[in-house]
Formats: structure tokens, C-alpha cells, sequence
């Protein structure tokens, strides 16, 4: 029996190893006021105006990057290679419950007090006078454009 435990050991090891890797989906768990905006370098402290961007390189580990507001995350992402594959996720905070919900599939709000005063709130549900993301990409780029300076307002 004692010699079958031995046999058994390097086993179990293996597959909790295998079980404790990167998922490779979803948001993570933010550290709030501990993590960063890879932008803009701000302490991440709104749980419910953040974002986060997963991109899944080939043959490697995904890398998430933590952004305090969407506008920083549209923004930085646009300057990618890797923006448009399919293996590239992006999530952001529910304004109203803190959860993170797809970005792409949100609807958006405007009118927000967001950390870099992009203005929008994403929500699961389409409410009257909701915009969808391509219209949101859209506003980010038109309020970066018209202060010309990053957090300008």
C-alpha cells in the first residue's frame, strides 16, 4: 500500500498543478487602490467605471491589462495588432452593480462622473437613450479628440 502512495503522489500533484493555471478567459480580481491604468498610470479606486483588457498570445499564457476607466482601455487597445482577435476580451464594470460585464455586448450611458471623464456607464440591458459600443468606441475617440490632452476635462 505505502509504495502505491508513492505512485499516486506525483499524479495528484500533476493535475492540481494543471487545475491552478491561467484560465485564459474572463476579467481578474482587481486590487482596488492598489492596481494600476496601464494608460494613464492612475490608482484604479471606481468599481464601477473600470476596464480590462485579455489578449491571448499564441503558445503563452494570457496577459491582462487593468484600466481605470473604458476610454483609457478603447484608446490603448486601438493601438494593438491583436484589437481585433478574436482571443482579445474586454471587459468593463457594470455602472450600477460593479460586475464585470463584456464590453462589447454593453450598452452604454452617457452623462457618467467616470475616473478620466469619458463619461459613460456600461449596463447589461438596452435603456431609451442607451448606445451601443461601436457608438461608444465612437464618443471616446470624438471627447479625446476635442480636449487633445488626455483627462483634459
Amino acid at each position: 500500500m505505502k509504495n502505491r502512495l508513492y505512485l499516486i503522489w506525483p499524479l495528484i500533484l500533476l493535475l492540481l498543478s494543471a487545475c491552478s493555471g491561467d484560465p485564459g478567459t474572463g476579467a481578474i480580481t482587481v486590487e482596488w487602490q492598489h492596481d494600476h491604468c496601464k494608460r494613464c498610470n492612475m490608482l484604479l479606486g471606481d468599481e464601477f467605471h473600470a476596464a480590462q483588457v485579455r489578449y491571448k498570445p499564441a503558445n503563452a499564457p494570457s496577459e491582462v491589462y487593468l484600466f481605470d476607466d473604458i476610454g483609457c482601455a478603447v484608446i490603448w487597445l486601438e493601438k494593438k495588432a491583436w484589437k481585433d482577435d478574436p482571443t482579445t476580451e474586454l471587459w468593463v464594470n457594470d455602472y450600477k452593480t460593479g460586475s464585470w460585464i463584456d464590453a462589447r455586448k454593453a450598452s452604454y450611458i452617457t452623462g457618467q462622473q467616470t475616473p478620466m471623464q469619458y463619461g459613460l456607464g456600461a449596463q447589461v440591458e438596452t435603456s431609451e437613450g442607451s448606445i451601443n459600443f461601436q457608438a461608444a468606441h465612437d464618443h471616446i475617440f470624438k471627447v479625446e479628440n476635442y480636449y487633445k490632452q488626455h483627462g483634459a476635462r
